[in-house]
């Protein structure tokens, strides 16, 4: 059996509080991660409504196309 290492109590309470500063960490990730997919929720359905209000323009012109008045260079 490999032999233990033993810990003294300053270097037990160094490695617990580097623990806990990681858990800290990933939760840290955890929430960003959270808000990152709600995000991307939100720019696909931004996505989908562009192209329904497109296919509204398009179907609200017809069969013409759209009439642009080009602006005279002064």
């Amino acid at each position: 059996m490999a032999e233990r290492k033993h810990f003294d109590d300053r270097q037990l309470d160094a490695v617990l509080e580097r623990l806990d500063r990681l858990c800290d960490e990933v939760h840290a990730l955890n929430r960003r991660m959270d808000s990152a997919e709600g995000l991307l929720r939100i720019a696909h359905e931004l996505s989908t409504l562009n192209e329904s209000l497109q296919a509204l323009a398009y179907a609200a012109l017809g069969q013409q196309g759209p009439q642009v008045r080009r602006r005279r260079s002064a």
